[in-house]
């Protein structure tokens, strides 16, 4: 009987911690959002013989909502400087296609992924094409939800930072326009986070590379015949 192929691998050190630590504070950050914030646009009734003052619990969602806000802001910053000072995999370079090679693989990413008309694994290690394109997208919806949020929040503090956002909701058409949008882009987050998820298990299963894991520890796996993108 024949011996089947045995395959050899080696652990390539991808996602550095900075990565890692952005990554896990905007997952907590977008959970505690979208919950706070969902109870902000849609308020539950709770019935208690205490008095009001007492209880205060919307005013603590709000200030839990306000915290995270800018606690995902300022990591969404950190990020972006760590596109231009992190490793090769981390780099902003890999979020926007400008070379035919990265092109050819979104087209196989939406063949596996989408149509799912291809069993071929792909071959790159950190961020395929398509998935760093729809990272570059998400990041401006992050950046569009920060704007609007602070917007709404300018009206009603009186720190200095969310007042330089006062002119968002004059520009947009006043109060209830800009929070339509905020209220929407929150189940956006919601879907995406689901897609994500599955998409990361998906790869992780098809790949065999470690996918999920590396989000924890940093490293993923290849074969040693292949070479680094």
């Amino acid at each position: 009987m024949a011996e089947p192929n045995v395959v050899e691998y080696r652990q390539i050190y991808v996602w550095q911690f900075p990565v890692r630590l952005y990554h896990w504070i905007n997952a907590l950050c977008i959970l505690v959002l979208a919950a706070t914030g969902y109870i902000i646009g849609k308020p539950i009734a709770i019935q208690s013989a205490s008095e009001a003052s007492f209880q205060y619990w919307f005013g603590t969602v709000r200030f839990i909502h306000f915290s995270f806000a800018f606690i995902f802001f300022f990591n969404f910053l950190f990020r972006i400087y760590w596109g231009f000072v992190g490793n090769n995999f981390a780099h902003w370079k890999n979020f926007i296609p400008y070379t035919a090679a990265q092109w050819k693989e979104m087209v196989h990413v939406l063949a596996l992924d989408i149509l799912m008309i291809s069993k071929k694994p792909l071959k790159s290690i950190g961020h395929n094409s398509l998935a760093g394109v729809t990272y570059f997208l998400l990041f401006l919806v992050f950046l569009f939800q920060s704007i609007t949020g602070f917007g709404l929040y300018a009206q009603m503090s009186g720190s200095w930072f969310p007042k330089l956002f006062v002119w968002i909701v004059p520009l947009m058409g006043g109060d209830i326009a800009v929070r339509q949008w905020h209220h929407l882009l929150m189940w956006f987050f919601i879907i995406v986070g689901i897609v994500h998820v599955y998409l990361v298990f998906y790869h992780d299963y098809i790949e065999a590379r470690g996918t999920t894991s590396s989000m924890v520890g940093g490293w993923k796996f290849i074969e040693k015949s292949e070479k680094e993108k």
